[in-house]
Order: structure tokens, then C-alpha cells, then sequence
């Protein structure tokens, strides 16, 4: 099936992937992956196939009630985790546990927690990273240039405004799919 994505990805959607494309081939197994801008539902399928292309398994989180039968396993097949949201447990500590669970665990996430213009990122993402010690690996979704760029994995720091600086500065002059919500 890896041909065909690559056929799809390269060919038919013209896309292009440009820097950090061997993160699983270097032993990266567990990381916070954040995707954006995230614009539209058209990412969803540009980074199932940048997965196919790149070979490499990833995953996300979802409420449990999303993981019942008969949508459940399509879920689980994508690399879906369910997490209990109704309880009082903190929800970056269960993610957190997650990944101590689990051999093989990227989880991708969207940065902006929404697919409408955002002022400011969320913030679950780098304190799941921090509290599961694993590095963080940004990707963008630029439809301007129809490219994905991955970066390096780095890991959080304690100064929050200096990494968040960082990670923003990746992303500076990407366009997402919907350019106003960019």
C-alpha cells in the first residue's frame, strides 16, 4: 500500500515532504507529534498519507466513546487510543501514561485544538511531552507550497515562552488549507 500512497501523495496531489523524513528509522518510537496549521479536513488525509509514505506508525487520542463498535476498530486500525474523559484524572497524567504503556507510541495532535483561527496554541501537547519525557517533532501542513516539513524531535525545556517561540518560528509564512484560519 506504500506505493500507492507515494502514487497518490507525489503524483496525483503533487506534495512534496522535506526534512527530518527518517525520525522512525532513527529510534524515535515515542514523541508528541504536532501538525499545523490545522485548517480544514483535507489534513486528515494529507497525514495518513505522509504516514504511508514515510512508513512510520502513528497515533491519537479520542474520548472511549468514540471507540465503540462499528467505528471503533476503523479507529483503533488509524493508530486510535481511547481516553476516559469523564473521569477526574488529569488528562495530560493519562495520556502521559500512555506512553509508558506502550513500546511504540507518536501521538499527533494539533497544536491550535481546532480547525478555526486561533490567537493562541493550547498547551496539553508540550506538558504530555514534558510529563512523558518524549520529544516533541513538528510537522506543517503547507498548501501554499503543497509541502510537509519535519523538524528535528527536540524536547521541552523549562522555559516555556522560549520553546513555544521556537516551535512558532517553524511555522512562520506556512498556509494552511483555509488561509484565513491560518
Amino acid at each position: 500500500m506504500q506505493w500507492l500512497a507515494k502514487f497518490i501523495y507525489f503524483k496525483i496531489l503533487g506534495w512534496n515532504v522535506v526534512g527530518n523524513t527518517n525520525f522512525s528509522k532513527d529510534k524515535i518510537k515515542k514523541a508528541v507529534i504536532i501538525a499545523a496549521p490545522h485548517t480544514s479536513w483535507h489534513d486528515f488525509y494529507i497525514g495518513v498519507l505522509l504516514r504511508s509514505v514515510l512508513n512510520v506508525k502513528t497515533n491519537f487520542v479520542g474520548k472511549k466513546e468514540l471507540f465503540v463498535f462499528p467505528v471503533g476498530w476503523f479507529f483503533k486500525i488509524l493508530g486510535g487510543a481511547p481516553i476516559d474523559r469523564q473521569t477526574n484524572e488529569n488528562k495530560v497524567e493519562a495520556i502521559a501514561h500512555l506512553f509508558k504503556e506502550k513500546e511504540e507510541f507518536r501521538m499527533t495532535m494539533s497544536p491550535e485544538g481546532t480547525r478555526k483561527k486561533v490567537t493562541k496554541w493550547r498547551t496539553g501537547f508540550y506538558y504530555i511531552a514534558k510529563t512523558a519525557n518524549v520529544p516533541i517533532i513538528m510537522f506543517t501542513l503547507d498548501f501554499k507550497n503543497k509541502q510537509n516539513k519535519i523538524s528535528e524531535p527536540f524536547y521541552p525545556t523549562d522555559d516555556v515562552e522560549k520553546d513555544f517561540a521556537f516551535m512558532h518560528d517553524f511555522y512562520k509564512d506556512v498556509v494552511g488549507k483555509i488561509p484565513e484560519y491560518s
